[in-house]
């Protein structure tokens, strides 16, 4: 099977066997999740959920994104059991319980996230090969503060939502957050405040630590958005350095 063979909605054997080519590697439903990969299900109109559906009186494609509902599909469930979703408009709504259940058959992955993740997984690859073929770094310079950083917009966007304080005004007050310039670019902003970047895997690290935010959440970040998929790599080798 090649790219263009990938359904723009793929089942989950369509997905597992396109990646399995692409990376000469068995997958199955759980490896997809344990990647980041967002299931789908289509879910047709409900007159019970009106504010769900929206304008969209045919129904739509609702996201599996929360960690109980994907971690039992990832455990081998026998279905698919929706908790909670993003509605029509991208909002996300805690269901009434029990929840809607679906057959797993149902399940679909978007053609562009199974092609990102693939391309992920092939930079990270190549960045691994790239350090076998190096001396070995200890975990300190493997880790040392890089010079490029993701912009303010950026930060609250990946992260604000996992955390309970006001990020933005943290960042505003802190300098960088967790001690002197911390998570923010030393090189960056002096000269004009708007120009001040932070490196993501640095802060990811401390909102962690300092949050207590779960890894799962952060992994998920750093799958999620395209500004991250640069770090993705550094992000992964950093983990596997510090055994987390």
């Amino acid at each position: 099977m090649t790219t263009t063979e990938l359904p723009f909605r793929a089942t989950t054997a369509q997905a597992c066997h396109w990646l399995s080519q692409q990376t000469a590697t068995p997958w199955t439903l759980a490896r997809m999740i344990e990647k980041g990969l967002t299931p789908y299900v289509w879910l047709d109109y409900d007159a019970d959920y009106p504010a769900l559906f929206g304008d969209a009186n045919g129904g739509y494609a609702a996201p599996i994104f929360f960690e109980g509902d994907t971690q039992r599909l990832a455990a081998g469930s026998e279905d698919v059991l929706i908790t909670m979703t993003k509605d029509v408009y991208r909002i996300v709504t805690k269901l009434k319980p029990p929840g809607f259940r679906r057959a797993l058959h149902e399940l679909r992955f978007l053609k562009k996230d199974v092609e990102r993740l693939a391309s992920k997984l092939k930079r990270e690859a190549e960045a691994e090969a790239k350090a076998a073929a190096e001396p070995e770094l200890n975990k300190v310079d493997a880790i040392k503060e890089s010079q490029a950083g993701i912009n303010k917009e950026h930060v609250l966007i990946a992260f604000s939502s996992l955390v309970k304080i006001d990020l933005e005004q943290a960042l505003q007050s802190g300098g960088g957050i967790f001690g002197d310039e911390g998570a923010k670019v030393k090189s960056s902003g002096k000269k004009a405040k708007n120009k001040a970047v932070w490196n993501p895997i640095t802060l990811a690290l401390g909102l962690n630590d300092v949050y207590r935010v779960p890894m799962s959440h952060l992994k998920r970040a750093f799958n999620t958005h395209d500004f991250l998929l640069e770090w993705a790599a550094e992000w992964e080798h950093t983990l596997a350095l510090l055994g987390k």
